[in-house]
């Protein structure tokens, strides 16, 4: 299959944060969103009400993360009880799919919990997230997350970014075939997603194009905080780029 076929194929999903953001995405051509909370940590579990408000304001596909907390992906029972009842309300919501996943202490995928997880799912899709990324073998981890019925893996390649683990994502891709969907995600930008499109032969891309704007505060005391140590400006805010996400679609115009 020449360039030109694979980048009338791809489809884009947007990482984002808000239903602002989501309703940006959509207009900027994107497939499919992802929404998150807490993107400073990688992406937390949204709140029901950002869940049902995007899914009022977007006809696109909804992918919601079910993740309790940042760190890793090893999860006590009462963090695991959280995700279930995150899955149950995404789904009451209206959501598309759902973004997860479970590791055992020496990394490797935890089948009993994902499999318990991806079953109350249901209809919906369901993604390994960048768990994947710190697996012990991926090569394992991928024939495991192919046997629990996922759809699709979101990966760097089990590196900083794409591009550095591109070697990685293709031979995944490769020996996934037709069975699961490989998305490369992490540092994807408009001046390198051709490039990865090449490199990669992927069809399903992760994205993350925000940009900041001023806050409408107009009173704004300079010694006070909401967050810790290492925060934030607290009167910028960060939006999806729909411009950005225009020009990652044209790369790949259906």
């Amino acid at each position: 299959m020449d360039t030109q076929q694979i980048l009338q194929e791809i489809s884009i999903e947007v990482c984002l944060d808000s239903v602002e953001s989501s309703i940006n995405a959509q207009q900027g051509g994107a497939d499919r969103v992802e929404l998150c909370d807490n993107l400073f940590q990688g992406g937390t579990t949204p709140s029901i009400g950002t869940i049902r408000a995007a899914r009022k304001a977007i006809d696109i596909g909804l992918q919601v993360i079910i993740r309790p907390r940042g760190g890793d992906f090893f999860y006590s029972d009462y963090e695991f009880e959280v995700m279930k009842e995150d899955i149950l309300a995404a789904r009451e919501a209206g959501a598309d799919g759902v973004v997860f996943g479970i590791l055992t202490p020496d990394g490797l995928v935890d089948s009993e919990r994902n499999a318990l997880l991806r079953e109350l799912a249901g209809p919906m899709n369901a993604t390994f997230h960048r768990a994947f990324d710190v697996t012990r073998n991926p090569f394992d981890a991928l024939e495991t997350i192919i046997d629990l019925g996922f759809n699709r893996i979101l990966t760097s390649g089990q590196a900083p970014t794409v591009l550095e683990g591109v070697d990685l994502v293709r031979e995944l891709v490769d020996r996934a075939q037709e069975r699961i969907i490989i998305m490369p995600g992490n540092g994807i930008t408009p001046r390198n997603m051709q490039k990865i499109i090449e490199l990669t032969g992927a069809r399903e891309y992760h994205v993350f194009v925000d940009r900041e704007r001023e806050s409408g505060m107009t009173y704004r005391p300079g010694d006070v905080y909401m967050g810790g140590l290492l925060r934030q400006p607290e009167f910028v805010n960060s939006f999806t780029d729909r411009d950005m996400v225009t020009r990652l679609r044209s790369l790949g115009s259906k």
